[in-house]
């Protein structure tokens, strides 16, 4: 005896996850103990400490060279400040204010930004106050996003770009795990006005983590 089977209705076809989609950034919070990285925005203008910073930082003369942004002024802080938050709206870029867990002191900044998104390929870059050079920081927050990245946006390469010059990013880029793939020739102008060869550097999202050193 044959036993009648009840028609089960069709499911219609799930479409195809947009990589785009996929590959966003998301506001988020890295806590790394005595450090914290939060997501630059607008409601940073409320802080004249940092806003303060920002125009310090600028005024460095490592970070004017190898780093520029024109943050001349307050209001120049808060154009930056603005610039940073659309592209976290955006889910393009995002800007990571480097801050002392203990008093919220400005320390510097780690940023990520796709060059094709869908291509699932970004890069990173990353400067710090003079206080905050020769204890890790950079080091530790570029690390920090860098897995960030890959573990919830889905990034398949992440690059950085140096100036040839630039000693103390190499460095940076060395102990996160960031291989030396080569020298751009003439490759970008600089805060000095001149184009200096860059050193390429990348991490693939199936490398292994550096070691803790």
């Amino acid at each position: 005896m044959s036993t009648a089977m009840t028609p089960q209705p069709s499911q219609p076809p799930q479409p195809a996850q947009d990589p785009v989609d996929r590959r966003t950034f998301v506001r988020t919070t890295l806590d790394l103990g005595d450090v914290v990285l939060r997501p630059w925005g607008r409601e940073d203008a409320e802080s004249e400490e940092l806003l303060d910073g920002l125009v310090a930082a600028a005024a460095d003369p490592q970070i004017a060279l190898w780093n520029p942004i024109a943050t001349t002024d307050r209001a120049d802080a808060l154009a930056w400040l603005t610039a940073r938050d659309g592209a976290w709206d955006r889910g393009a870029g995002a800007a990571f204010a480097v801050l002392a867990a203990a008093d919220g002191a400005l320390l510097g900044n780690v940023t990520l930004r796709w060059v094709d998104r869908e291509d699932g390929l970004a890069m990173i870059g990353y400067w710090v106050l003079p206080a905050a050079r020769g204890r890790g920081v950079a080091t530790r927050a570029t690390r920090a996003v860098t897995s960030w990245g890959f573990a919830t946006a889905d990034a398949r390469r992440i690059e950085i770009a140096h100036a040839a010059g630039n000693e103390s990013s190499c460095r940076v880029a060395d102990r996160c795990g960031y291989l030396y793939e080569g020298t751009l020739r003439d490759s970008h102008r600089f805060g000095d006005g001149k184009y200096h060869d860059e050193h390429l550097h990348a991490r693939l999202a199936n490398d292994s983590e550096p070691e803790v050193s």
